[in-house]
């Protein structure tokens, strides 16, 4: 490996050979693709470069560029993921600092990190906590930078060889509690007569666990292809209510996958505090928060009538917080009257558009909005005005678009010890438009 700091660069060589002519030879490649870099006017578009027979993959971070050299076909995506678990790393030393002034004063740290991270091209073990076990100088902090909050981790030689390297033995406490948040995000493209164009939901399952021990942890959801396999498992019929089919699934790095692909079960050994269970997309039996009707005529030039119509679709003892519908006009409005039936609008000029905004909007209603727009008269010819799509913003919580929902949340422990689920819901609006 080479590597070079000068002009606020890290240069990592893949699988490269400690002789003169390869370490003279990448030397000049590299000065190649600086200048490169430095010169040209796409600097961003594209974070490959090949520039003879080497290819470059770069990022950058702070006023610092991170390059990996390879002269081989290279998975790029492992590549940008060890690049962005290095800079935690040395974030972590640094005291959450890395810029040019940080990497010059801890030159010689870095150097000794690198030879523990990647051997051979192939990276090795990037956690701080076990890293800084065996190197324990500290690196030069910024006086800026927060103090140190990592505290040692015991047992290290079983977190490097055992299966449970993100949770460290002797956690205790007195409430055990596990919290679990199902966070979506609603996307939608409606035209202006009522029909969906585009519509899918991007879901996260985050937990918040404080749990004594090792424990296991089993979920359970409402997904179709997992409810099936448990009833073929315990060969009975599968119970009434909704199922979803989940796509594109990635779990966090503790799920068991050899279990999940056996028997349809997320099994894992939590970490420590919070973390991402999973994420998941739906594209189909998506249901709808929120209703939009828009109605806007064109009167002459100079005037406009608008009307929309907005519709909860969830339950009614449900609610929807921060609601703001922003509805398009044309940039030479001159004066607007607005009439809402619930909540607050006005005319929002940097935007062009009406800015309706509620803060609550209960379930199983209805709300409208009704305006008469002014428009500038001018002289030019006048041009065809694009309609820019209805754009929303909401919080439901307790509600999801996709129809998950949590069955069971099973923890066993050695000690047997009682503990605690919470679990939330909440949609909100991801990409939520509606062409006028």
């Amino acid at each position: 490996m080479d590597r070079n700091t000068e002009h606020g660069w890290i240069y990592t060589g893949a699988r490269v050979d400690w002789n003169w002519q390869r370490v003279a030879f990448l030397g000049n490649m590299v000065d190649a693709f600086r200048l490169h870099i430095m010169q040209t006017k796409e600097l961003g578009m594209c974070p490959v470069r090949q520039i003879g027979g080497c290819s470059f993959f770069y990022m950058r971070i702070s006023n610092v560029y991170i390059v990996i050299v390879v002269s081989s076909n290279a998975n790029v995506a492992c590549a940008f993921k060890f690049v962005v678990e290095a800079v935690n790393l040395f974030k972590s030393y640094f005291g959450g600092a890395f810029d040019e002034d940080a990497i010059r004063n801890n030159f010689v740290l870095i150097y000794e990190l690198l030879d523990e991270i990647m051997d051979f091209g192939y990276p090795q073990n990037l956690s701080p906590e076990i890293l800084k076990l065996y190197i324990t100088q500290e690196g030069v902090r910024s006086p800026f930078s927060s103090k140190p909050t990592d505290k040692p981790v015991p047992n290290a030689t079983l977190q490097v060889t055992g299966a449970v390297g993100w949770r460290r033995e002797g956690l205790v406490y007195k409430k055990n509690e596990v919290f679990l948040d199902i966070v979506e995000s609603v996307n939608l493209l409606m035209s202006s007569k009522g029909s969906i164009l585009r519509c899918d939901v991007t879901g996260k399952v985050l937990m918040k666990c404080f749990l004594s021990g090792m424990p296991d942890l089993k979920l359970g959801l409402n997904d179709k292809i997992g409810l099936e396999k448990e009833s073929e498992i315990k060969s009975r019929p599968t119970k009434s209510g909704k199922t979803i089919e989940l796509d594109d699934v990635t779990f966090h790095q503790c799920v068991n996958l050899t279990r999940f692909n056996s028997e349809k079960t997320v099994s894992f050994v939590p970490p420590d505090g919070e973390f991402e269970l999973m994420k998941y997309r739906i594209t189909e039996g998506v249901n709808l928060p929120f209703r939009v009707l828009p109605t806007i005529k064109e009167l002459g030039r100079t005037r406009m009538e608008v009307n929309v119509k907005v519709k909860s679709v969830f339950g009614a003892k449900m609610f929807a917080l921060g609601v703001v519908i922003k509805v398009p006009v044309p940039k030479q409005t001159a004066k607007t009257s607005v009439q809402v039936t619930s909540g607050r609008a006005k005319y929002n000029a940097s935007m062009d558009c009406l800015m309706w905004k509620i803060r609550k909007f209960p379930g199983q209603t209805e709300s409208t909005l009704s305006a008469e727009v002014e428009l500038i008269s001018t002289i030019a010819e006048k041009k065809s005005w694009t309609r820019p799509p209805i754009q929303m913003e909401f919080q439901v919580p307790m509600f999801t678009a996709s129809g998950l929902r949590v069955r069971f949340l099973k923890v066993w422990e050695r000690s047997g010890y009682n503990t605690v689920e919470w679990v939330r819901y909440i949609t909100k609006a991801g990409s939520y438009e509606i062409r006028c």
